[in-house]
Protein backbone atom coordinates (compact mmCIF):
# COMPACT_ATOMS: atom_id res chain seq x y z
CA UNK A 1 0.00 0.00 0.00
CA UNK A 2 1.39 3.39 -0.95
CA UNK A 3 0.36 6.81 0.39
CA UNK A 4 1.38 10.32 -0.48
CA UNK A 5 0.11 13.40 1.38
CA UNK A 6 -0.56 16.38 -0.85
CA UNK A 7 -3.28 18.55 -2.36
CA UNK A 8 -5.09 16.11 -4.60
CA UNK A 9 -6.96 16.88 -7.82
CA UNK A 10 -9.86 14.44 -7.63
CA UNK A 11 -12.44 13.42 -10.22
CA UNK A 12 -16.09 13.86 -9.35
CA UNK A 13 -19.20 12.28 -10.82
CA UNK A 14 -20.94 14.02 -13.68
CA UNK A 15 -24.25 14.45 -11.91
CA UNK A 16 -22.60 15.88 -8.80
CA UNK A 17 -21.15 19.03 -10.37
CA UNK A 18 -22.78 22.44 -10.77
CA UNK A 19 -24.23 23.54 -14.10
CA UNK A 20 -21.33 23.78 -16.50
CA UNK A 21 -22.33 27.06 -18.09
CA UNK A 22 -25.22 29.47 -18.42
CA UNK A 23 -27.07 28.15 -21.45
CA UNK A 24 -29.55 31.06 -21.63
CA UNK A 25 -27.17 33.98 -22.04
CA UNK A 26 -28.34 34.56 -25.65
CA UNK A 27 -31.82 35.43 -24.36
CA UNK A 28 -30.39 38.59 -22.86
CA UNK A 29 -29.02 39.87 -26.17
CA UNK A 30 -30.93 42.76 -27.71
CA UNK A 31 -30.72 42.15 -31.48
CA UNK A 32 -31.52 45.83 -32.24
CA UNK A 33 -28.87 47.27 -29.94
CA UNK A 34 -25.85 48.93 -31.51
CA UNK A 35 -23.32 47.77 -28.92
CA UNK A 36 -23.09 44.13 -27.86
CA UNK A 37 -19.39 44.09 -27.04
CA UNK A 38 -20.03 44.16 -23.32
CA UNK A 39 -22.32 41.14 -23.39
CA UNK A 40 -21.07 37.70 -22.38
CA UNK A 41 -20.59 36.02 -25.75
CA UNK A 42 -18.41 33.18 -24.62
CA UNK A 43 -17.35 31.28 -21.51
CA UNK A 44 -13.85 30.10 -20.75
CA UNK A 45 -13.30 26.36 -20.50
CA UNK A 46 -10.25 25.78 -18.31
CA UNK A 47 -9.02 23.18 -15.90
CA UNK A 48 -10.10 25.30 -12.94
CA UNK A 49 -13.45 26.57 -14.17
CA UNK A 50 -16.96 25.24 -13.71
CA UNK A 51 -16.64 23.09 -16.84
CA UNK A 52 -14.22 20.69 -15.17
CA UNK A 53 -15.26 17.78 -12.95
CA UNK A 54 -11.99 17.97 -11.02
CA UNK A 55 -11.62 19.66 -7.65
CA UNK A 56 -8.72 20.07 -5.27
CA UNK A 57 -8.84 18.30 -1.92
CA UNK A 58 -6.49 20.07 0.48
CA UNK A 59 -4.42 17.66 2.54
CA UNK A 60 -5.88 14.62 0.82
CA UNK A 61 -4.01 11.38 0.24
CA UNK A 62 -3.74 9.12 -2.78
CA UNK A 63 -3.65 5.46 -1.81
CA UNK A 64 -3.81 2.08 -3.48
CA UNK A 65 -5.44 -0.90 -1.83
CA UNK A 66 -7.12 -4.13 -2.95
CA UNK A 67 -9.99 -2.11 -4.45
CA UNK A 68 -7.70 0.04 -6.66
CA UNK A 69 -6.45 3.62 -6.57
CA UNK A 70 -8.60 6.02 -4.53
CA UNK A 71 -8.49 9.28 -2.60
CA UNK A 72 -8.55 9.77 1.16
CA UNK A 73 -10.00 13.17 2.13
CA UNK A 74 -8.44 15.00 5.07
CA UNK A 75 -10.39 14.85 8.35
CA UNK A 76 -10.09 16.05 11.92
CA UNK A 77 -9.47 12.77 13.75
CA UNK A 78 -9.80 14.49 17.13
CA UNK A 79 -13.49 15.05 16.38
CA UNK A 80 -14.08 11.58 14.92
CA UNK A 81 -14.17 7.99 16.13
CA UNK A 82 -12.95 4.88 14.33
CA UNK A 83 -15.53 2.14 13.85
CA UNK A 84 -16.50 -0.86 11.77
CA UNK A 85 -19.46 -0.99 9.37
CA UNK A 86 -21.90 -3.73 10.33
CA UNK A 87 -24.51 -3.23 7.64
CA UNK A 88 -25.43 -0.87 4.81
CA UNK A 89 -29.18 -0.43 4.41
CA UNK A 90 -30.08 2.19 1.84
CA UNK A 91 -28.73 5.55 3.02
CA UNK A 92 -28.14 4.33 6.58
CA UNK A 93 -24.94 2.62 7.70
CA UNK A 94 -24.77 0.81 11.02
CA UNK A 95 -21.32 1.41 12.55
CA UNK A 96 -20.00 -0.21 15.70
CA UNK A 97 -17.18 1.28 17.78
CA UNK A 98 -14.65 -0.57 19.90
CA UNK A 99 -16.72 0.01 23.05
CA UNK A 100 -19.70 -1.76 21.48
CA UNK A 101 -21.75 1.37 20.77
CA UNK A 102 -23.68 1.28 17.48
CA UNK A 103 -24.65 4.42 15.58
CA UNK A 104 -26.81 5.01 12.51
CA UNK A 105 -24.58 6.96 10.16
CA UNK A 106 -25.04 8.81 6.90
CA UNK A 107 -22.22 9.08 4.37
CA UNK A 108 -20.43 12.39 3.86
CA UNK A 109 -21.51 13.92 0.55
CA UNK A 110 -17.91 14.33 -0.57
CA UNK A 111 -17.41 10.55 -0.46
CA UNK A 112 -20.49 9.97 -2.57
CA UNK A 113 -19.49 12.54 -5.19
CA UNK A 114 -15.96 11.25 -5.83
CA UNK A 115 -15.78 9.45 -9.17
CA UNK A 116 -15.17 5.73 -8.63
CA UNK A 117 -15.79 2.38 -10.29
CA UNK A 118 -17.26 1.03 -7.07
CA UNK A 119 -20.96 0.37 -6.88
CA UNK A 120 -21.15 1.36 -3.20
CA UNK A 121 -18.99 3.84 -1.29
CA UNK A 122 -19.32 2.02 2.03
CA UNK A 123 -19.56 -1.77 2.46
CA UNK A 124 -19.86 -4.22 5.33
CA UNK A 125 -16.54 -4.73 7.07
CA UNK A 126 -15.14 -1.26 6.27
CA UNK A 127 -13.13 0.62 8.88
CA UNK A 128 -14.50 4.16 8.88
CA UNK A 129 -14.00 7.47 10.71
CA UNK A 130 -17.30 8.79 12.07
CA UNK A 131 -18.17 12.27 13.33
CA UNK A 132 -20.79 11.66 16.07
CA UNK A 133 -24.07 13.56 15.80
CA UNK A 134 -26.72 13.50 18.50
CA UNK A 135 -27.23 10.51 20.77
CA UNK A 136 -26.98 7.63 18.30
CA UNK A 137 -26.23 9.08 14.86
CA UNK A 138 -23.16 10.20 12.94
CA UNK A 139 -21.54 11.10 9.64
CA UNK A 140 -18.98 8.83 7.95
CA UNK A 141 -16.15 11.21 7.11
CA UNK A 142 -13.65 8.74 5.62
CA UNK A 143 -13.27 5.08 4.67
CA UNK A 144 -9.91 3.55 5.54
CA UNK A 145 -7.97 1.60 2.87
CA UNK A 146 -9.33 -1.90 2.41
CA UNK A 147 -7.62 -5.27 2.36
CA UNK A 148 -8.96 -8.73 1.72
CA UNK A 149 -12.00 -7.86 -0.39
CA UNK A 150 -14.48 -10.06 -2.23
CA UNK A 151 -15.87 -8.29 -5.28
CA UNK A 152 -17.58 -9.01 -8.57
CA UNK A 153 -18.51 -7.15 -11.74
CA UNK A 154 -21.98 -5.59 -11.69
CA UNK A 155 -22.89 -3.86 -14.97
CA UNK A 156 -19.39 -2.55 -15.45
CA UNK A 157 -18.90 -1.44 -11.84
CA UNK A 158 -17.12 -3.07 -8.91
CA UNK A 159 -19.57 -4.59 -6.45
CA UNK A 160 -17.64 -5.22 -3.21
CA UNK A 161 -19.47 -7.89 -1.22
CA UNK A 162 -17.19 -7.81 1.84
CA UNK A 163 -14.05 -5.98 2.94
CA UNK A 164 -11.18 -6.60 5.37
CA UNK A 165 -11.60 -10.37 5.60
CA UNK A 166 -8.97 -13.06 6.14
CA UNK A 167 -10.79 -15.90 4.41
CA UNK A 168 -13.73 -16.61 2.13
CA UNK A 169 -16.07 -19.54 2.74
CA UNK A 170 -17.45 -20.57 -0.65
CA UNK A 171 -20.68 -22.36 0.22
CA UNK A 172 -22.24 -24.62 -2.41
CA UNK A 173 -24.82 -27.35 -2.11
CA UNK A 174 -24.35 -30.75 -3.72
CA UNK A 175 -28.14 -31.04 -4.20
CA UNK A 176 -31.17 -28.75 -4.04
CA UNK A 177 -29.77 -26.74 -5.83
CA UNK A 178 -27.24 -28.83 -7.72
CA UNK A 179 -23.50 -28.37 -7.40
CA UNK A 180 -21.96 -25.80 -9.78
CA UNK A 181 -18.18 -26.40 -9.95
CA UNK A 182 -17.75 -23.61 -12.53
CA UNK A 183 -19.14 -21.11 -10.01
CA UNK A 184 -16.70 -22.39 -7.39
CA UNK A 185 -13.84 -21.82 -9.83
CA UNK A 186 -14.85 -18.19 -10.27
CA UNK A 187 -14.84 -17.61 -6.54
CA UNK A 188 -11.41 -19.25 -6.33
CA UNK A 189 -10.04 -16.87 -8.97
CA UNK A 190 -11.50 -13.88 -7.12
CA UNK A 191 -9.93 -15.10 -3.87
CA UNK A 192 -6.54 -15.68 -5.54
CA UNK A 193 -6.61 -12.18 -6.99
CA UNK A 194 -7.36 -10.59 -3.60
CA UNK A 195 -4.91 -12.76 -1.69
CA UNK A 196 -7.62 -14.13 0.59
CA UNK A 197 -7.65 -17.77 1.71
CA UNK A 198 -10.59 -19.67 0.11
CA UNK A 199 -12.39 -22.53 1.83
CA UNK A 200 -14.82 -24.66 -0.20
CA UNK A 201 -17.86 -25.72 1.85
CA UNK A 202 -19.95 -28.52 0.31
CA UNK A 203 -23.30 -28.41 2.12
CA UNK A 204 -26.19 -30.92 2.10
CA UNK A 205 -23.87 -33.91 1.63
CA UNK A 206 -26.49 -35.99 3.48
CA UNK A 207 -28.66 -35.83 0.33
CA UNK A 208 -26.20 -37.67 -1.96
CA UNK A 209 -23.80 -40.57 -2.00
CA UNK A 210 -20.61 -38.97 -0.69
CA UNK A 211 -18.48 -41.32 -2.81
CA UNK A 212 -19.76 -39.49 -5.90
CA UNK A 213 -18.19 -36.27 -4.63
CA UNK A 214 -14.67 -37.65 -4.39
CA UNK A 215 -13.58 -36.79 -7.97
CA UNK A 216 -14.51 -33.12 -7.47
CA UNK A 217 -13.06 -32.98 -3.96
CA UNK A 218 -9.88 -34.70 -5.12
CA UNK A 219 -9.21 -32.10 -7.82
CA UNK A 220 -9.49 -29.18 -5.37
CA UNK A 221 -7.52 -30.88 -2.59
CA UNK A 222 -4.77 -31.79 -5.05
CA UNK A 223 -3.96 -28.10 -5.48
CA UNK A 224 -4.10 -27.19 -1.81
CA UNK A 225 -7.66 -25.95 -1.42
CA UNK A 226 -9.40 -26.69 1.87
CA UNK A 227 -12.69 -28.57 1.36
CA UNK A 228 -15.32 -29.15 4.05
CA UNK A 229 -18.16 -31.66 3.71
CA UNK A 230 -21.08 -30.28 5.68
CA UNK A 231 -24.68 -30.88 6.59
CA UNK A 232 -26.45 -28.16 8.51
CA UNK A 233 -29.43 -30.41 9.26
CA UNK A 234 -27.38 -33.32 10.65
CA UNK A 235 -24.51 -31.33 12.08
CA UNK A 236 -21.80 -32.94 9.96
CA UNK A 237 -18.58 -30.94 9.80
CA UNK A 238 -19.96 -28.09 11.93
CA UNK A 239 -17.20 -28.39 14.55
CA UNK A 240 -14.52 -28.05 11.86
CA UNK A 241 -16.27 -25.00 10.42
CA UNK A 242 -16.58 -23.47 13.90
CA UNK A 243 -12.83 -23.83 14.47
CA UNK A 244 -12.04 -22.18 11.13
CA UNK A 245 -14.27 -19.18 11.92
CA UNK A 246 -13.15 -18.60 15.50
CA UNK A 247 -10.99 -15.51 15.91
CA UNK A 248 -10.91 -14.67 12.18
CA UNK A 249 -12.59 -12.19 9.86
CA UNK A 250 -14.50 -14.27 7.31
CA UNK A 251 -16.94 -13.81 4.43
CA UNK A 252 -19.59 -16.41 3.65
CA UNK A 253 -20.78 -16.37 0.06
CA UNK A 254 -22.66 -18.51 -2.44
CA UNK A 255 -25.93 -18.95 -4.29
CA UNK A 256 -29.34 -18.49 -2.73
CA UNK A 257 -30.60 -21.66 -1.13
CA UNK A 258 -27.26 -23.38 -0.55
CA UNK A 259 -27.63 -23.01 3.22
CA UNK A 260 -25.27 -20.18 4.23
CA UNK A 261 -27.50 -18.88 7.01
CA UNK A 262 -28.37 -22.41 8.15
CA UNK A 263 -24.68 -23.25 8.52
CA UNK A 264 -24.02 -20.09 10.51
CA UNK A 265 -26.97 -20.88 12.79
CA UNK A 266 -25.51 -24.35 13.34
CA UNK A 267 -22.08 -22.88 14.13
CA UNK A 268 -23.53 -20.30 16.54
CA UNK A 269 -27.16 -20.98 17.56
CA UNK A 270 -27.36 -17.53 19.20
CA UNK A 271 -27.39 -15.83 15.78
CA UNK A 272 -30.94 -16.82 14.85
CA UNK A 273 -30.57 -15.87 11.16
CA UNK A 274 -33.59 -16.19 8.88
CA UNK A 275 -33.57 -19.17 6.52
CA UNK A 276 -35.73 -20.06 3.54
CA UNK A 277 -36.77 -23.06 1.49
CA UNK A 278 -35.61 -24.00 -2.00
CA UNK A 279 -38.25 -23.90 -4.72
CA UNK A 280 -39.26 -27.43 -5.71
CA UNK A 281 -39.93 -26.31 -9.31
CA UNK A 282 -36.90 -24.16 -10.16
CA UNK A 283 -34.46 -25.62 -7.59
CA UNK A 284 -33.46 -22.04 -6.77
CA UNK A 285 -33.30 -20.48 -3.35
CA UNK A 286 -35.22 -17.45 -2.18
CA UNK A 287 -33.37 -14.35 -0.99
CA UNK A 288 -33.67 -14.42 2.80
CA UNK A 289 -30.44 -12.44 3.30
CA UNK A 290 -31.01 -9.16 1.47
CA UNK A 291 -27.88 -7.22 2.41
CA UNK A 292 -24.37 -8.07 3.57
CA UNK A 293 -24.02 -7.95 7.33
CA UNK A 294 -21.01 -8.19 9.64
CA UNK A 295 -21.88 -10.52 12.51
CA UNK A 296 -19.90 -11.10 15.70
CA UNK A 297 -19.51 -14.76 16.70
CA UNK A 298 -19.74 -15.85 20.32
CA UNK A 299 -16.50 -17.84 19.93
CA UNK A 300 -14.67 -14.74 18.70
CA UNK A 301 -14.18 -13.28 15.26
CA UNK A 302 -16.56 -11.78 12.73
CA UNK A 303 -18.29 -13.17 9.69
CA UNK A 304 -19.87 -11.27 6.79
CA UNK A 305 -23.06 -13.03 5.72
CA UNK A 306 -23.59 -11.98 2.08
CA UNK A 307 -26.80 -12.16 0.02
CA UNK A 308 -27.19 -15.07 -2.37
CA UNK A 309 -26.11 -14.45 -5.96
CA UNK A 310 -27.27 -15.92 -9.25
CA UNK A 311 -24.18 -15.01 -11.31
CA UNK A 312 -20.63 -14.14 -10.41
CA UNK A 313 -18.71 -12.14 -13.01
CA UNK A 314 -15.04 -11.47 -12.30
CA UNK A 315 -13.95 -7.89 -11.68
CA UNK A 316 -10.77 -6.40 -13.13
CA UNK A 317 -9.14 -9.65 -14.25
CA UNK A 318 -7.31 -9.22 -17.53
CA UNK A 319 -7.42 -12.17 -19.98
CA UNK A 320 -3.62 -12.35 -20.08
CA UNK A 321 -3.39 -12.80 -16.30
CA UNK A 322 -6.36 -15.15 -15.83
CA UNK A 323 -4.33 -18.38 -16.14
CA UNK A 324 -2.03 -17.17 -13.37
CA UNK A 325 -4.95 -17.33 -10.91
CA UNK A 326 -5.47 -21.05 -11.63
CA UNK A 327 -3.12 -23.00 -9.38
CA UNK A 328 -3.21 -26.00 -11.71
CA UNK A 329 -2.62 -24.06 -14.96
CA UNK A 330 0.04 -21.75 -13.54
CA UNK A 331 3.06 -24.16 -13.79
CA UNK A 332 2.48 -24.72 -17.52
CA UNK A 333 2.02 -21.08 -18.61
CA UNK A 334 5.75 -20.38 -19.03
CA UNK A 335 6.25 -23.50 -21.16
CA UNK A 336 4.08 -22.34 -24.07
CA UNK A 337 5.77 -21.41 -27.33
CA UNK A 338 4.20 -17.95 -27.51
CA UNK A 339 4.63 -15.55 -24.57
CA UNK A 340 1.16 -14.08 -25.16
CA UNK A 341 -0.52 -17.48 -25.48
CA UNK A 342 -4.18 -17.48 -24.39
CA UNK A 343 -4.18 -21.30 -24.04
CA UNK A 344 -7.34 -21.46 -26.10
CA UNK A 345 -6.45 -21.89 -29.79
CA UNK A 346 -2.67 -21.57 -30.20
CA UNK A 347 -0.37 -24.36 -31.39
CA UNK A 348 2.34 -25.76 -29.12
CA UNK A 349 0.48 -24.69 -26.01
CA UNK A 350 1.74 -26.44 -22.88
CA UNK A 351 -1.61 -26.00 -21.10
CA UNK A 352 -3.58 -27.64 -23.91
CA UNK A 353 -1.04 -30.44 -24.13
CA UNK A 354 -1.30 -31.06 -20.38
CA UNK A 355 -5.09 -31.31 -20.67
CA UNK A 356 -4.80 -33.73 -23.61
CA UNK A 357 -2.31 -35.89 -21.69
CA UNK A 358 -4.52 -36.00 -18.59
CA UNK A 359 -2.27 -33.94 -16.33
CA UNK A 360 -4.88 -31.19 -16.01
CA UNK A 361 -8.57 -31.65 -15.23
CA UNK A 362 -10.71 -31.07 -18.33
CA UNK A 363 -13.57 -29.50 -16.40
CA UNK A 364 -11.24 -26.96 -14.77
CA UNK A 365 -9.84 -26.09 -18.18
CA UNK A 366 -13.37 -25.58 -19.49
CA UNK A 367 -13.96 -23.19 -16.58
CA UNK A 368 -10.89 -21.25 -17.65
CA UNK A 369 -12.18 -21.00 -21.24
CA UNK A 370 -15.59 -19.87 -20.00
CA UNK A 371 -14.03 -17.07 -17.95
CA UNK A 372 -11.69 -16.14 -20.81
CA UNK A 373 -14.73 -15.67 -23.06
CA UNK A 374 -16.44 -13.67 -20.28
CA UNK A 375 -19.42 -16.02 -20.31
CA UNK A 376 -21.81 -15.97 -17.33
CA UNK A 377 -21.52 -18.75 -14.76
Amino acid sequence: MSKKKRNVRADFRKNRTPRARDKNWTHEVDPEADETADLATRQSVTGKGEMTRKRTLAGGEVFEDDAGVSVLPAIDKSACRLGRVLRVQGLVNLVQFDDGQVRKCATRRLLKTLATDQRHVVVAGDRVWVRPEGADEGIIERVEPRRGILSRDSRGRQHILAANVDQILIVVSVAEPALKPHLVDRYLVAAERSGVAPIICLNKVDLVDRAELQPVIGVYCQYGYRVLQLSATRGWGIDAMRQLLAGRQSAVTGQSGVGKSSLLNAVDPQLGLRVGEVSAESQKGRHTTTTAELIALSAGGFVVDTPGIRQFQLWDVEPKELAGFFRDLRPYVSQCRYPDCTHAHEDQCAVKDAVADGYLDLRRYESYLQMLANEPA
